[in-house]
């Protein structure tokens, strides 16, 4: 019986390592298809180096476009790829554009889908990544979550319950698993930074897409630049935008092209804040007890505030909120949400396993 996962963003192979390592523990047959919605190396090849992951059985190789093209190449592949060879359960993780498209497909062609990261929401339906993780929850027959609120969000739009598992959180098992080789001092080195830091990650719509708005962004940083030196791992989307505003005219604004997983979160695990609007930032910030503050005015992840650092700010009070959290400092204890323990992946594995040996014998008594 043949588990598929499906990964196509660098946000995506984190939360599928330990899924993938449970399940082979268990001698589960699996095989890992990679759209290849991220393609370069720091956004795809370098996680399959570090993380342990098995090289894809497949690369469907669909690479950037709008979010229609994009989405409509992974399903016009996928539909191929599961008719020639038919799963019996297919995995899909997170929010991006090949989760959707995924769960489209399986729902159409009758495959059941598994939704690792289930029940998150922003309540922001600008926010793509929204609408991706809606529809992904009302297909699947088994839905994942990370954190007890999910459950609720997944019962108001009328998930049944025994569809629905409280597990944790397997971009922390991956975090856990690692967490030895994050040594700060060498990333720090290699980047010239002799001295207290921030972090930033930014490629969010609302911040970057209006010129308008990314100019606030931009001036916000130069504030914040004043302060203490960024060093900046630029996304591919809105790095023109914000570089023909000037972002990088500061000299205490330092741009990098993307990191590896190691090398960035060896440089998250030594900074005095972390700035982002990313997702998956406020979660491994709230593990690490790295001050947050998130560029957006609401967060799917509300456990990061309550159990963990992280704080929504908006761009005029970032530098603010920035001096506000250098002055704190590193906490030295912090809330982590339950669950976020290094085992997710193996609650995960064990409801899996179990739920295939009963599909085994329904499809041997049908026969």
């Amino acid at each position: 019986m043949t588990v598929v996962h499906i990964t196509g963003a660098r946000p995506n192979f984190p939360k599928a390592a330990p899924v993938l390592a449970a399940l082979a523990g268990h001698g589960v047959g699996q095989r890992l298809v990679h759209t290849g919605q991220h393609y370069d190396d720091k956004m795809s090849e370098v996680f399959f180096r570090e993380l342990d992951l098995p090289r894809p059985d497949v690369n469907l190789g669909v690479g950037s476009g709008s979010h229609a093209s994009q989405t409509g190449a992974v399903m016009v592949a996928l539909e191929e790829l599961f008719t020639a060879e038919r799963p019996e359960l297919v995995i899909v993780y997170g929010d991006v554009n090949s989760t959707l498209a995924a769960a489209l497909v399986c729902s159409k062609i009758g495959v059941p889908i598994a939704h690792v990261e289930a029940g998150l929401r922003s309540f922001d339906m600008t926010m793509p990544e929204e609408v991706n993780r809606k529809v992904t929850d009302a297909l699947c027959d088994l839905a994942f979550t990370t954190s007890p609120e999910a459950i609720g969000h997944l019962s108001r739009e009328g998930v049944a319950a025994d569809r629905i598992h409280l597990v944790g959180n397997p971009m922390i098992d991956t975090l856990l698993k690692h967490l030895d080789r994050f040594d700060p001092a060498p990333a720090q080195a290699a980047h010239g930074l002799d001295g207290p830091y921030a972090v930033a990650t930014l490629h969010r719509p609302g911040n970057v897409d209006s010129e308008a708005q990314a100019l606030t962004l931009v001036r916000a940083m130069h504030k914040c630049a004043d302060q203490v030196p960024i060093l900046v791992p630029l996304h591919p989307r809105g790095r023109a935008r914000l570089l023909d505003l000037g972002f990088a005219d500061h000299p205490g604004i330092r741009v990098v092209d993307p990191l590896g997983y190691v090398d960035f979160m060896s440089l998250v695990r030594g900074s005095v804040a972390v700035l982002t609007d990313s997702g998956g930032v406020q979660e491994e910030t709230t593990v690490l007890g790295v001050p947050c503050l998130t560029l957006r005015p609401s967060t799917e992840r509300p456990a990061t505030i309550t159990h963990g650092t992280n704080r929504l700010v908006r761009a005029e009070t970032l530098p603010d909120e920035l001096r506000a959290a250098i002055e704190r400092g590193r906490p030295a204890t912090w809330p982590v949400p339950p669950l976020w323990d290094g085992h997710a992946g193996e609650r995960i594995a064990d409801v899996l396993v179990p739920w295939l040996a009963e599909r085994a014998g329904d499809d041997a008594t049908a026969r």
